[in-house]
């Protein structure tokens, strides 16, 4: 799908001294932004929803880590990222594997192989009593696939995309909306509050 429009440039960011004065301010307004595009599901995955700010957010700090201050490395980041941000009509997310300590990571990662293939949006039907309006299944990043995914071996991020057509974008909108990983090692699904339909649905439809 078209999405010049949306791709982050060299002017987006700002350089370390200007990003460092505002930086605190910047930060509670993204940490907001990211909250009301967070859903958990189940105990161990979580899926933030990226737009351009949650991802111009992520490069600004990259940069203030690395220390980054020329053209060159900045664009890097920038080719890294832009490919995240959903195009109209689809939702972009990175599925966090919320696992804390060795023993858990070798316990579950190789229990959740294919994870990323697993995750889906059931969206409702046109009227009450009317079937489901299907489910959207995610299709993993194509750019970050190869390097997370393993035969033997999940990793604890993946980033995936849900592409949805006129008539599901408005089927999103009437709600309910159900968040679901079918994994055979984790069966879980979540109802999506209100406040997170309403914050995707800037995405489907700007």
């Amino acid at each position: 799908m078209d999405r010049p429009a949306r791709v982050l440039t060299l002017d987006d960011i700002e350089d370390l001294r200007a990003y460092e004065r505002g930086r605190d301010a910047y930060r509670a307004r993204v940490i907001a932004l990211k909250a009301r595009r967070r859903v958990s599901v189940g105990p161990l995955v979580s899926l933030v929803f990226e737009n351009r700010e949650t991802l111009r957010s992520q490069i600004q700090e990259m940069a203030r880590a690395e220390r980054m201050v020329t053209d060159e490395q900045i664009q890097q980041e920038l080719d890294v990222y832009n490919p995240l941000i959903p195009g109209p009509g689809e939702l972009s997310a990175t599925m966090f594997i919320e696992l804390t300590g060795e023993d858990l990571l070798r316990q579950w990662l190789p229990r959740l192989v294919g994870i990323e293939r697993t995750v889906v949006l059931r969206l409702p039907g046109d009227g009450d009593g009317a079937p489901p309006g299907g489910e959207i299944r995610a299709e993993p990043e194509a750019s970050h696939a190869e390097s997370l995914t393993r035969p033997d071996v999940t990793a604890s991020v993946h980033y995936v995309r849900f592409r949805l057509d006129p008539a599901q974008v408005e089927r999103f909108a009437r709600g309910p909306v159900t968040l679901a990983v079918d994994h055979p090692e984790y069966r879980h699904h979540a109802v999506l509050p209100d406040e997170v339909v309403a914050e995707l649905l800037t995405d489907l439809r700007d």
